[in-house]
């Protein structure tokens, strides 16, 4: 009987990074018996199944979506899966040797939660730029240094990042009948080489829904496997900007608390500069700032448009 279902989505990955993750689930300590695994090819322009070899576990199997995005691969992994407790790796996460273990370990000790993960090491293809600071995050590094779980709505300390991500059966399948009934909930999440976000909030929330917590665990690591193209400007302010925007459509969809952001004018992009001038606030942060609320924006638009 198979107590994990282990869902990789993957779209065009890069092969060296994808094999890395495939040796760290071929080297897991959970007997292969006990646990199934999903490759999801999202789309790829070269279909995986002809490139990566699954035989090594004898319940593994490709599985091809073609409706681009995260979210749709996910929730393609979850009609397919079996198990109780599903588990979703990206290619680029190395997870460490005993993480299906302890993944079960965790759900065992906690049954009041029903979405939880662990710390996100990096791993750099090239040094880290000095003028990251506090935005460090939206390269997905993770450090958890207590155990901490909440069943709040609004308590996203407790709320766990989508990689190597821990979801019960029962959220999953209330995150499948969302999806089917809110169409603003399969906008969240990456699509090509779109950096949309908040997927994972959202399966948090169903968690909430069902009476369950959410929570992050010093017992889960793995290693993000992080390429030089994110180690860009271009990226943060590209990330700064998605991310805001998929944060206000999120909010709307869930009915949580959302202010009209301020519109961006040139008077407000002057006030920006001047601000900037005064208080020597670094360009790269001046940038991502300036991306954030072009995010917010465009978000609190697209809230809008599809309450009417």
């Amino acid at each position: 009987m198979q107590k994990i279902t282990v869902i990789l989505c993957t779209h065009n990955p890069r092969e060296e990074y994808l094999r890395r993750v495939l040796d760290s689930l071929r080297a897991q300590t959970l007997p292969l018996d006990q646990w199934e695994f999903l490759l999801i090819d999202n789309g790829s322009q070269s279909p995986l199944s002809g490139r990566f070899d699954l035989s090594w576990h004898p319940r593994a199997r490709h599985v091809r979506e073609d409706e681009l995005g995260l979210t749709p691969a996910r929730l393609r992994g979850i009609k397919e899966s079996v198990a109780d407790l599903l588990v979703f790796a990206d290619d680029d996460t190395v997870l460490s040797p005993d993480y299906l273990t302890q993944a079960l370990s965790v759900g065992a000790a906690w049954p009041f939660v029903g979405v939880w993960g662990g710390s996100s090491a990096p791993e750099y293809e090239k040094p880290l730029p000095p003028w990251v600071g506090d935005h460090l995050w939206r390269l997905t590094v993770v450090e958890v240094e207590a155990d901490i779980w909440s069943n709040l709505r609004e308590g996203f300390a407790t709320v766990p990042c989508g990689a190597g991500l821990c979801v019960r059966r029962t959220v999953a399948l209330r995150f499948l009948e969302r999806c089917q009934t809110n169409r603003s909930s399969m906008s969240l999440g990456r699509k090509g080489t779109g950096l949309g976000a908040y997927e994972d909030m959202e399966i948090a929330q169903c968690a909430l829904d069902l009476g369950l917590g959410t929570g992050k665990t010093t017992r889960l690591h793995l290693t993000h496997l992080i390429p030089a193209s994110r180690l860009t400007l271009d990226y943060f302010v590209r990330h700064a900007e998605a991310d805001a925007a998929s944060l206000a459509v999120f909010r709307a969809t869930r009915g949580l608390p959302i202010s009209p952001p301020n519109p961006v004018t040139l008077i407000g992009s002057l006030r920006w500069f001047i601000h900037r001038m005064i208080h020597r606030v670094p360009r790269e942060e001046y940038l991502i700032q300036k991306a954030h609320q072009r995010g917010l924006q465009k978000g609190w638009e697209m809230a809008q448009a599809r309450q009417k």
